[in-house]
């Protein structure tokens, strides 16, 4: 009964207020409605035993595992030589475009300032001396030259000094090779005598050959267009042996032997004498261009050479390791100028002069800085009086080069040094005791007679 009054007492409230108005709130309906009780969480189990054991494994297992090596010193420098090498590598393709690109006028030499004007050299085909920087153009000159009086030996030095990879003349020659012995064994039958020039074998190994073209044709190929068996229409190009070289079977084996045992024609470092005064310049060097200038070839083998020795180091440097990479900053010089100075005072140095235009200009031809120290024994023992007397070299510091298999580089003589000359301290005792003295100059008259000033 109370809840019907109650209603009916709302419903009124609801009429006096009118639409759009909000009521309020009941007492009943402002009374807090009772919030659910929560369930009570239920307590947690405890780990198994065999959980336990498999997370105190896998706990046992991260602690055994190596913790990340932070980055060492030798990191350090092997990174930083990688970098190097990187850069070096870079500026060795920019410096070898930029040198095929600039035409500006190179630096002129003072010559009369210089201990050598250049490093020449010497053609074996010619004879004529020719700077560095000529001779592989006179080279090719000279071997195209040879080939108005014997084309075939021509055509082999072409194949042998023209092509810089090895094993491609290698595979070039022994095809080539191939190709002759079936002609000397099987003269008779045509298939052998004839050379398609579209073959796979010849042109992987032996179009792109230099002077392999010019080797058939000198020994009495021909080129010919001939129509496909079976298909009249279609032609391919061959090489054919002439009638008259096939009656030449002997000369064909001949130049075979020749083809296979042919070396490359290197033109010779020129190393003609010059006899000093004795001087206080003696130690002195002016050098030009030529013994420190590196072409993109010489730059790309020494950067290949110090790729190497970087993949080889695997730990920090050590004295030996140091000394090393001496060594190898020493092999940017491909050649150096060694003087002697003898007993009485005379200095020898490899010297020449192929300037006849002017007389007053002098060229040097030096030993290649990796050449042996015995090159240089043979070439100071050509000089002496006596040449059968044992003597002995020091280099600067007075330190003996007994080690003749070393190399001049690798004994620190680079790109120039003064050497001094010593009897065998033994041998100059015995001649002492015998009563007997070593007198007037240790050199040959013939190079007295053409001393020189060393200014």
């Amino acid at each position: 009964m109370k809840k019907f009054f109650q209603d009916i007492k709302a419903d009124l409230q609801f009429k006096a207020a009118g639409s759009g108005q909000k009521l309020s709130e009941s007492p009943r309906e402002r009374t807090p409605k009772e919030k659910p009780k929560a369930d009570t969480p239920k307590p947690r189990q405890g780990p198994t035993n065999e959980a336990q054991m498999a997370a105190a494994a896998a706990l046992a297992r991260l602690e055994q595992k190596p913790k990340p090596r932070p980055p060492s010193s030798q990191d350090a420098i092997r990174n930083q030589v990688k970098k190097e090498l990187m850069a070096e590598a870079a500026a060795c393709d920019k410096g070898a475009s930029v040198d095929q690109k600039n035409s500006s006028p190179t630096l002129v030499e003072d010559l009369s300032a210089l201990s050598v004007s250049g490093v020449y050299f010497t053609c074996p085909l010619t004879g004529v001396t020719v700077r560095k920087n000529k001779k592989e153009a006179h080279l090719r000159e000279a071997i195209l030259a040879h080939a108005s009086k014997d084309p075939v030996a021509a055509s082999i030095m072409e194949i042998h000094t023209f092509n810089r990879d090895r094993e491609k003349v290698r595979l070039g020659v022994e095809t080539i090779a191939k190709y002759l012995d079936n002609i000397h064994l099987h003269p008779e039958e045509e298939k052998y005598r004839k050379i398609k020039l579209q073959n796979k074998v010849f042109q992987e190994r032996i179009h792109s050959l230099e002077g392999a073209h010019s080797f058939f044709q000198a020994i009495g190929f021909e080129k010919a267009t001939l129509s496909v068996p079976g298909q009249e229409e279609t032609t391919e190009d061959f090489y054919v042996l002439k009638e008259e070289a096939l009656e030449k079977l002997d000369d064909l084996k001949a130049h075979k032997e020749k083809l296979l045992s042919g070396e490359p024609v290197r033109v010779q470092l020129d190393r003609q004498l010059c006899i000093f005064k004795p001087s206080p310049q003696a130690s002195h060097f002016e050098l030009p261009s030529d013994f420190f200038n590196l072409t993109a070839e010489e730059l790309k083998r020494e950067q290949r050479l110090r790729a190497e020795s970087v993949e080889k180091a695997s730990m920090l440097r050590t004295k030996a390791m140091r000394e090393k990479e001496e060594q190898r900053e020493l092999r940017k010089y491909n050649y150096t100028l060694l003087r002697v100075r003898f007993p009485d005072g005379y200095i020898l140095q490899a010297f020449h002069d192929p300037c006849t235009a002017n007389p007053s200009c002098s060229a040097a031809g030096t030993f290649y800085a990796r050449e042996p120290v015995s090159a240089l024994y043979t070439f100071v023992r050509e000089t002496l009086r006596n040449d059968w007397l044992p003597f002995e070299l020091l280099a600067p510091g007075s330190h003996k080069l007994a080690d003749e298999s070393a190399a001049l580089n690798e004994c620190g003589l680079v790109p120039s040094a003064l050497l001094t000359f010593v009897w065998d301290a033994e041998v100059m005792a015995d001649i002492k005791a015998s009563g007997g003295e070593h007198r007037g100059s240790v050199l040959k008259p013939d190079l007295l007679l053409a001393v020189q000033l060393l200014s």
